[in-house]
């Protein structure tokens, strides 16, 4: 008697076998902000934090893509860091660089990141949507994820994609 074809795994099965903490880099890309006024990276680390993750590393840079690369490129030789959330710089005003910076790193993108953000931005701010360049994808091993800076984008990106997909985005690049 032929033996059965094994049945392949759920997403949501997969989702229930990621890890539950991630480690996390989280870098604010300003030329404006202060941590002490950098709304946006403070939420990102308390929505880390608040779902079980970890933060081992924050920074604020000035949208400077060669200092951008650098931190991306030290995180992922970081052995503590399995993925780096960066917020600002994704627009397209002539300072905005942060895309081009981190486009030019990943080895592997994940475009419906971007596709889904400005979706979901468009329904809440309209047409404005499309100028955003939101990102995501991987780079030697670390998830690498670019999203606005804004403190309500940062927002919709953390409860709608990021945190319930961090772990299962984990898991998958080490398989």
């Amino acid at each position: 008697m032929p033996a059965e074809p094994q049945r392949k795994p759920s997403h949501k099965e997969h989702k229930a076998a990621a890890p539950r903490s991630v480690s996390c880099m989280v870098i604010t890309c300003s030329d404006t902000r202060t941590p002490e006024t950098d709304a946006s990276g403070a939420l990102i680390m308390s929505s880390l934090k608040g779902r079980g993750h970890q933060v081992v590393s924050y920074h604020l840079v000035k949208d400077d893509p060669s200092v951008i690369r650098k931190l991306i490129k030290q995180g992922a030789k970081d052995r503590h860091v399995q993925a780096i959330i960066v917020n600002g710089g994704t627009g397209i005003s002539r300072r905005d660089s942060t895309f081009e910076a981190i486009d030019g790193l990943l080895e592997k993108r994940l475009d419906g990141f971007g596709e889904i953000f400005r979706y979901l931005s468009y329904q809440d701010i309209g047409s404005a949507a499309i100028m955003s360049r939101a990102t995501a994808g991987l780079y030697k091993g670390t998830i690498i994820i670019s999203i606005p800076g804004s403190e309500k984008a940062a927002l919709l990106a953390m409860d709608k994609l990021i945190l319930d997909e961090l772990g299962h985005m984990a898991r998958e690049m080490t398989k």
